[in-house]
């Protein structure tokens, strides 16, 4: 018996190196009927076969844009239509555009703004009647301990983003009490994954590590084990909250 057997969980960017497929495949092997949600078609449908193989069990591959509001409802009708349900939404879609904000241009300050907060909004507002028609739901939103601790390498617009998911989190976890939803947010700190290396200089990840009391890089898996505990029934008095995963780097 898995923790989320019998669950349907929604996770977004879950086809990549980091986060989100971590995600997808932890909740998966605790027996959640897994939607793997990405703007990458090819990769999508790839995942979300070789998690079919693994696990014995129906993983559905959508492509989803979060910026597109035609792409995520139909993410959510599909959903429904294979499963019925949904218990969990992950909102792990995140890009940044780290430059100082007076080279930042109205083009690159949208697309920031649009994935990372509009896509949230956007996959909130998808999932949430159904949730609440249930009377039962987990929403769990990723933010970043740049939200408290900004470096000048990190773009204003991500910055800004990733404070207000905290803000929109709290005020859907006060709206959605009653329904016996949950909405918190989490906070990683350095994250390492191969994509990370490949938008990032060296001394960048070494400025960090200096900072982090465990004295490593957090991984993928360890923020999908949080997503995995918010998602149970074990986190059912939790809502409202951000949870820092820094190894220390952030203490608050």
């Amino acid at each position: 018996m898995g923790k989320l057997d019998g669950k349907v969980a929604i996770v977004t960017a879950a086809a990549g190196e980091g986060i989100g497929q971590a995600t997808a495949r932890t909740l998966a092997r605790e027996g959640a009927a897994v939607i793997v949600s990405d703007a990458h078609h090819q990769r999508t449908i790839s995942v979300a076969e070789d998690m079919q193989r693994e696990f014995g069990r129906k993983v559905l591959g959508i492509q989803c844009d979060v910026t597109s509001l035609e792409q995520v409802e139909r993410m959510v009708h599909k959903t429904l239509e294979e499963f019925g349900r949904i218990d969990i939404l992950v909102n792990n879609a995140g890009l940044d555009r780290p430059q100082p904000i007076w080279e930042l241009t109205d083009e690159a300050w949208e697309q920031v703004v649009n994935v990372n907060l509009r896509g949230t909004f956007y996959c909130c507002r998808a999932v949430i009647p159904t949730m609440m028609k249930q009377r039962s739901g987990r929403i769990i939103n990723l933010s970043s301990v740049v939200a408290w601790a900004p470096s000048k390498e990190d773009g204003a617009a991500y910055v800004a983003c990733k404070a207000g998911i905290q803000g929109l989190t709290r005020s859907l976890a006060v709206q959605l009490a009653e329904y016996n939803i949950t909405v918190n947010a989490i906070a990683p700190g350095l994250i390492f994954n191969p994509f990370l290396a490949r938008v990032r200089p060296p001394d960048y990840f070494d400025k960090i590590r200096e900072k982090i009391p465990l004295g490593r890089d957090g991984t993928p898996q360890d923020v999908a084990h949080v997503i995995l505990f918010l998602s149970s029934d074990e986190a059912a008095y939790i809502t409202g909250e951000c949870l820092c995963i820094s190894g220390g780097w952030f203490m608050h």
